[in-house]
């Protein structure tokens, strides 16, 4: 295949123009998601395409030039798999001579017989920050008709036009943009109607007396992401609600709930829980980075101090709060917090129970925090060693979904709002000296965390797709 990108803007962008009907295509007759060593294409204007083909071979990544990944979305569409998550950049690596169609046949064979699970019904109990994110998500996922079906929002009225005012902040958000698509209202019918997708607006402020069957809506699984309740007698109030058959919390659920990081230990998910936790945004981008280093050095202990964004539980300007200092202005002071996080680890990863202590400094930005894990190791690491291993688990592991990698002088906060990963670790940041390895990882708490929250939903609805060309297992040594 071609190794080159070729240097023509124009013609560049007339290949990846014919790509976008092959992408969308495969994803709504076939359930099929493609992405480029993890970047995904759905949804990309031929600009995109472009960029991602180019940042990809930044990080490190042989290039691949646009002709290439056509040739692989054009045989990929013509053998018509079952669903699936298709790296389209690793299956053009795995091609080394013979017959393409041949090699494409074998390599998407375990899809061939792959069937798209049945719909399962999704209710989003609260629609804040996490709540609108998810139903972003949840819309550009819909393709077939199978998996995540997002059917109704839960709220209290705030007002007499408070349909519209939903929709708006569906439809405009200041830190992650404008909604891709239509968003408008059938006021009768109290729903929301975006891209196609109708959601039925219900209000109420008693999640045990909902009648979601008197909706259509059956078997759901309910969004918990008001943080109301987050132990287990008061999130199985949702339980009584007819029509619901499980409930997801968006916050670190109390014992005994199974707080889930996806890649971690989603494999731990039973049909017979009921009510399960995706933990925190912090929980989320350090567990990986950890469960990572620990298999490779030995985590022998470690303090993790986290550089977080405001939260709207913060007062804009000095008011009382029920919590120590965060009555002062988020948007004029960084203010020290407490953090469960570094202890919520250990209910992912039980290896290190005990063995960390953390801390959090709230910062006046929107969104998008930093998370620095100061490690003490048993095995000696080198920044260049460490740094190679992280960015290739980052390329080909199996915690490829939750971890990327960056080496840049330039970057800086913003410039992750909207990442997919859980965490990122900024290569240029580590320092490592003998037993002692610190790490800086950066994390979209908003949007990145919500692509976890859409992990564990799937998981949940049997729903997660087959991912083609299979993960590796990535060592130390190579």
């Amino acid at each position: 295949m071609t190794d080159v990108h070729g240097d023509d803007w124009q013609a560049r962008e007339e290949l990846a123009e014919r790509m976008i009907p092959l992408i969308g295509s495969l994803r709504r007759e076939r359930d099929v998601i493609t992405s480029l060593h993890g970047h995904r294409l759905l949804g990309l204007s031929a600009t995109g395409i472009v960029e991602v083909h180019d940042r990809v071979a930044r990080l490190g990544h042989a290039p691949l030039a646009l002709e290439d990944t056509l040739a692989v979305l054009e045989a990929v569409h013509a053998l018509a798999p079952g669903a699936a998550s298709i790296d389209v950049a690793r299956l053009a690596e795995g091609h080394d001579s013979g017959s393409l169609e041949e090699y494409f046949a074998a390599a998407l064979a375990p899809a061939s017989g792959a069937v798209a699970a049945d719909p399962t019904d999704v209710v989003l109990y609260g629609f804040g920050r996490i709540g609108r994110l998810l139903a972003r998500i949840l819309i550009a996922h819909t393709g077939g008709g199978s998996g995540l079906r997002l059917r109704a929002i839960v709220v209290r009225r705030g007002s007499e036009n408070d349909l519209v005012k939903r929709a708006s902040l569906l439809q405009r958000d200041s830190v992650h943009g404008s909604f891709a698509g239509s968003v408008t209202v059938d006021e009768q019918a109290e729903q929301i109607i975006a891209n196609g997708t109708r959601i039925q607006v219900i209000y109420s402020d008693d999640p045990a007396s909902i009648d979601y069957a008197a909706h259509g809506i059956h078997d759901a699984i309910v969004v918990d992401n008001t943080g109301r309740w987050r132990d287990e007698a008061g999130l199985s109030q949702h339980l009584r609600s007819n029509g619901v058959a499980r409930v997801l919390l968006t916050a670190p659920g109390k014992s005994p709930l199974k707080n889930i990081v996806h890649g971690i230990n989603h494999e731990t998910i039973e049909p017979s829980d009921r009510i399960l936790s995706a933990a925190s945004c912090t929980t989320n981008a350090i567990t990986p980075v950890l469960a990572a280093i620990d298999e490779a050095y030995g985590v022998v202990k470690g303090h993790v101090e986290t550089v977080h964004s405001f939260t709207n539980d913060q007062n804009l300007i000095d008011n009382f709060h029920k919590g120590d200092r965060r009555g002062r202005s988020a948007v004029l002071n960084m203010v020290i917090t407490e953090t469960g996080a570094a202890k919520a680890v250990s209910k992912a990863l039980p290896q290190l129970e005990g063995r960390l202590t953390g801390s959090s400094i709230r910062v006046p930005t929107p969104d998008v925090s930093l998370a620095v894990l100061h490690l003490t190791i048993s095995r000696p690491a080198t920044k260049e060693q460490a740094n190679d291993y992280l960015r290739r688990v980052s390329l080909h592991s199996k915690l490829r979904q939750q971890i990327d990698y960056v080496e840049s002088p330039e970057v800086v906060s913003t410039d992750f709002v909207g990442s997919h990963r859980a965490g990122i670790v900024d290569g240029l940041a580590t320092i490592a000296d003998e037993d002692t390895l610190i790490l800086y990882v950066w994390y979209d708490n908003e949007f990145g965390y919500s692509c976890q929250v859409i992990r564990v939903l799937e998981t949940m609805a049997g729903s997660h797709p087959i991912v083609l060309p299979a993960r590796r297992e990535v060592t130390l040594e190579g």
